[in-house]
């Protein structure tokens, strides 16, 4: 995401406007009944303050993400050192709370990258967001519930899997391509196999990174899930795999035999309507069987404007569907709102839900 990428959102945020200004009024639907969604795919963030132990790295912090990422979170600096990096989860509650759709949120910790000796290398990891606060944090509120995160090249990697499910954690979040995982890699069997014991289902990243400041994007091939999900592990690809490519063939072709060939194997459909991914959901759900595997997620914060807006789908759904989910304020509601509108069929929304199968997260 570069200066041509932003002048690129800049003209589009343009045109949306335009759009706005040349839409008739519409009054936005009323959303149906809560279908008691549970969103997947929640992230949090940390300075360290409040004593939460998570950090932003220097390269990160002086990227121009990072101030976009704070008012997505909506939060400055200043309120994060007076108030602790917890208030963000008070604010993702909040939210969730207000919904009418969706009751409640998975919010993921975030580990980092691991040395030659099995600890984390606070340099080169980009954003860490510890399981213990995570947890603590999730644990304080009805609508939140934990998704852990571990690198399976930690030394201690199986225990800290362990107490995280002890912790409550409901499945377990990675980001190969930033936290510098191979999911290919066969030494790591007895992790999958313990995530396997545990009944801990896998969120992993899947396709091109580029909301950080660099990647590894070939630890973002799906096509490295099929060592975990040849193992039993329950995996759900982040986006379906729908950015970048790998040996010259599109990462979202390269998941989709993928499906037949492993029951257990999901995606989510978080981030979907930004910008970079337009007509990959309707893409995706003209798939024959692919919307029997999907389930929901926001990817939250990364809902904002101009990187999300229903303006960008007018093709899909018209100027005056796109302007009633425009009048939608809870970011959780009107990311539901359009997704539907996209046609996502109903019985994706609950499947989460269901796929995590804990009694606290229901």
């Amino acid at each position: 995401m570069g200066r041509r990428f932003v002048i690129a959102l800049s003209v589009v945020a343009l045109a949306a406007l335009v759009a706005i200004a040349l839409a008739a009024t519409v009054s936005a639907p009323s959303p149906p009944a809560n279908h008691q969604i549970v969103d997947l795919h929640v992230h949090t963030a940390g300075i360290g303050a409040g004593g939460s132990g998570a950090f932003v790295n220097r390269e990160m912090r002086e990227n121009f993400r990072f101030r976009f990422y704070l008012r997505a979170f909506g939060v400055t600096e200043e309120e994060l050192n007076n108030a602790g990096d917890r208030i963000v989860l008070a604010r993702i509650s909040a939210q969730v709370t207000a919904s009418e759709r969706v009751a409640k949120a998975v919010v993921l910790a975030m580990d980092g990258v691991v040395d030659g000796t099995g600890e984390l290398d606070r340099e080169a990891t980009q954003i860490y967001v510890p399981n213990a606060f995570v947890a603590s944090q999730t644990a304080a509120y009805d609508n939140l519930c934990f998704g852990a995160s571990v690198n399976p090249y930690r030394h201690d990697a199986i225990e800290r899997v362990r107490q995280a499910k002890v912790d409550g954690a409901v499945l377990l979040k990675w980001i190969p391509n930033i936290m510098h995982i191979d999911p290919a890699d066969p030494s790591i069997r007895p992790f999958y196999e313990t995530l396997v014991e545990l009944g801990l289902p896998l969120l992993s990243h899947a396709g091109q990174e580029r909301s950080f400041a660099d990647a590894l994007d070939q630890y973002g091939d799906p096509a490295r899930l099929a060592l975990p999900l040849s193992m039993g592990v329950t995996v759900i690809a982040a986006h379906i795999a729908t950015t970048g490519e790998n040996e010259g063939e599109s990462n979202f072709e390269r998941i989709l035999p993928m499906f037949e060939r492993f029951p257990n194997l999901y995606a989510d459909i978080s981030s979907l309507t930004q910008i970079n991914k337009r007509n990959y959901l309707a893409k995706a759900l003209d798939v024959p069987g692919l919307a029997d595997r999907l389930v929901y997620g926001t990817d939250w914060p990364l809902q904002f404007f101009p990187l999300v807006s229903p303006f960008y789908h007018v093709n899909h759904i018209g100027v005056g569907v796109a302007r009633a989910v425009q009048g939608i304020d809870n970011a959780w509601d009107r990311d539901v709102a359009l997704k539907e509108a996209l046609g996502t069929p109903a019985d994706v929304f609950p499947r989460g839900a269901a796929l995590i199968a804990t009694e606290r997260c229901q």
